[in-house]
Parts: C-alpha cells; sequence; structure tokens
C-alpha cells in the first residue's frame, strides 16, 4: 500500500468513526467490516493511532467491547474517562451493556 492508498485508508475510516454517536460505541471489526476494507479490524486499529483530534477513536473498542486501545490515549484512565463524560459505563476496562450501545456503522457508508 502506497502512501496515498494510506491517507484514503484513514480519511475513509476516520470519516466513519466521525459519525459514532456520542454514548455509543462501535468495533474495529465493524468499521472494516462496514467500509469493505480487506485488511481488516488492525489495520482500522492503525489508522486511528495518532489520528485527528476531531476523530472519536475513543469509541472505538475490540469485539468483546474491551478498551484495546487505551494505550494510545496517554494514560490508562484517558479512554474509559473520555467515555464516561459521554455516558457510557465503563468497568475494568471493558463496556457495561455493551450490546446495547453498540453501533452498527451501515455498510459501504463512504464512498
Amino acid at each position: 500500500m502506497n502512501q496515498s492508498d494510506n491517507n484514503n485508508y484513514f480519511e475513509r475510516v476516520w470519516a466513519l468513526v466521525r459519525k459514532v454517536p456520542v454514548g455509543n460505541v462501535t468495533t474495529y471489526g465493524a468499521l472494516a467490516e462496514a467500509l469493505s476494507l480487506r485488511a481488516g479490524a488492525r489495520m482500522v486499529g492503525w489508522a486511528l493511532n495518532g489520528c485527528p483530534p476531531d476523530v472519536p477513536a475513543h469509541r472505538v473498542v475490540n469485539r468483546l467491547g474491551m478498551l484495546s486501545g487505551k494505550v494510545h490515549f496517554g494514560g490508562n484512565e484517558t479512554m474509559a474517562q473520555l467515555l464516561r463524560s459521554e455516558g457510557v459505563e465503563v468497568d475494568e476496562d471493558r463496556i457495561v451493556n455493551f450490546k446495547n450501545i453498540l453501533w452498527q456503522p451501515p455498510f459501504n457508508p463512504i464512498s
């Protein structure tokens, strides 16, 4: 993948993450599937590492509802604090009522 492909890939991921509603979370895999991205969930995580500040990357968790990306937020509690400030309950790095607040992105919403 060349730099231009990376930029387009990252922009598509960021645009979709910006659509995750406040008070909800989604998963790396759900984003990859919705965008039909071959590289999958790991590449979505890579795109979110160092994303612009207007991308609510804290709303993206792993398929089990765990805060797997918390190390990228500058502190062990930062991701949980951001989620809690939006009304998401977090207990021991896991989303409480995960299935009830899981946002499923529409398939291929960004061309």
